[in-house]
């Protein structure tokens, strides 16, 4: 609404300037000669032009129904120039023109079928005019303006004109629809724009928050800790000393993730073997007891000799993240591949495949959402942390999955085997 009121006020400008110019052209030729158009009937078209112009910006003030008032200034437009047409002698007075701004105006302010429908329009009235005027239908306006004007150069001159009614509207029609995609488009990432200002301000406020939490939390862990310690528990007291431990250090967990992908830090970049990152990862998860005998684990990462320049913390918390779903989609065991390679000269590929119990189209969608878990007891923020690490490289990543078949994850990188140096990224969340 707000657009189209905009372009109906930049209508009644546009028309401003095209009456005040032709009124200034006509003063100009009528000192210059006397042979051109009498004064009081042309005037009286300009001065129609400036009145409606005043009611229009009135209605513009008070009226919301824009589309309809825009029609009605064209067709008033239309008007007006069909009697400047009439009274300069038809095809004889060259201002047939005009219907092109009439045209221009339409496509612009109404859209590309308002342009089709508004240069259809002036054909056909132009076309009459000029054929009535020919053939006699109609007398001219002043007796001398039909004088040496032969049929076969009125309808060449017809024709012509609505070739060029017809090409103009054409191509305004494809403008006003290429304006309003790209204005549909700015409106998208407009509010793109405020939907990540106000996660950001959010962000920045649940990062402070959750700060705030970790510390007193790791102080309220430590003291039960000691007391544990210090104190003879019996087995009922004892378990719920161990609760509580263990509980702490969960949300502990959850509050460093959180704030790895709130407020990721700075980070000391080198030259690194990618594969090692990936080796300490599985070492730690069979140490833990997260990857029982059962898992079968394969690929080339232990021969992998690509180097890599950047953080091997990022990578190793994205190893950690990766391979942790893997192993929770399959709680009885199975198979999990993991294989580095180049698909292209400028590309490095890292390929993890396991056989667990995969994603529905639903889930595969929601998989880098915040706070989104397909497994219980998970937090939902791995997979979006490992999004922000790899797309701080310039990486991305591709995901295919089938239900009870399995899950194929591949990460793709921009080859730096020694790249420029830097030191920034997403936070080292280990």
């Amino acid at each position: 609404m707000r657009t189209l009121k905009s372009n109906v006020r930049w209508l009644l400008i546009w028309r401003l300037v095209v009456i005040t110019s032709l009124f200034v052209a006509a003063v100009v030729i009528q000192l210059a000669t006397a042979s051109f158009l009498p004064l009081s009937p042309f005037y009286f078209l300009i001065v129609t032009e400036y009145a409606t112009g005043l009611v229009f910006f009135l209605l513009l003030l008070f009226n919301t129904r824009y589309r309809a008032q825009a029609y009605a200034q064209i067709l008033i437009d239309l008007a007006v120039i069909t009697g400047l047409v009439y009274i300069s002698g038809g095809v004889g007075g060259q201002l047939y023109f005009l219907y092109v701004f009439a045209i221009i105006a339409a496509g612009l302010v109404l859209g590309g079928r308002a342009a089709l429908m508004t240069a259809a329009f002036s054909a056909i009235v132009f076309g009459a005019v000029a054929d009535s005027l020919a053939y006699g239908w109609i007398l001219y306006f002043r007796p001398d303006q039909g004088a040496e004007i032969e049929i076969g150069q009125v309808l060449y001159t017809v024709f012509m004109a609505w070739g060029l009614f017809g090409v103009i509207a054409v191509l305004i029609a494809k403008l006003s629809s290429s304006l309003q995609k790209t204005r549909a488009e700015l409106d998208a990432a407009q509010q793109e724009i405020n939907i990540r200002e106000r996660d950001a301000a959010a962000g920045r406020a649940s990062a402070f928050i959750a700060h705030e939490i970790r510390n007193p939390l790791a102080a309220i862990s430590g003291a039960v800790q000691v007391l544990q310690n210090d104190l003879d528990l019996g087995g009922e007291q004892a378990r719920l000393m161990d609760i509580v431990v263990k509980e702490s250090h969960r949300v502990s967990q959850s509050i460093e993730q959180f704030l790895c992908l709130a407020s990721p830090g700075k980070q000391t970049y080198s030259v690194f073997r990618l594969a090692d990152p990936l080796v300490e990862t599985l070492t730690m998860l069979r140490m833990s007891g997260e990857m029982s005998d059962r898992i079968a684990v394969g690929g080339n990462y232990e021969a992998s000799p690509f180097l890599y320049f950047g953080s091997p913390g990022q990578f190793k918390q994205v190893f950690w993240n990766l391979l942790g779903n893997a192993l929770k989609a399959m709680p009885d065991g199975g198979g999990l591949s993991i294989d580095f390679f180049r698909p292209d000269k400028n590309a490095l590929a890292i390929r993890i495949v396991d056989t667990g119990r995969g994603m529905t189209a639903a889930e595969k969608a929601r998989m880098f959402e915040p706070f989104y878990t397909r497994f219980e007891g998970g937090r939902g923020l791995g997979m979006s942390v490992v999004r922000q690490i790899i797309e701080s490289y310039a990486g991305k990543i591709q995901v295919q999955s089938e239900p009870n078949v399995g899950t194929d994850i591949k990460i793709i990188l921009p080859y730096r085997e020694f790249g420029a140096k830097g030191n920034s990224g997403a936070a080292d969340c280990r």
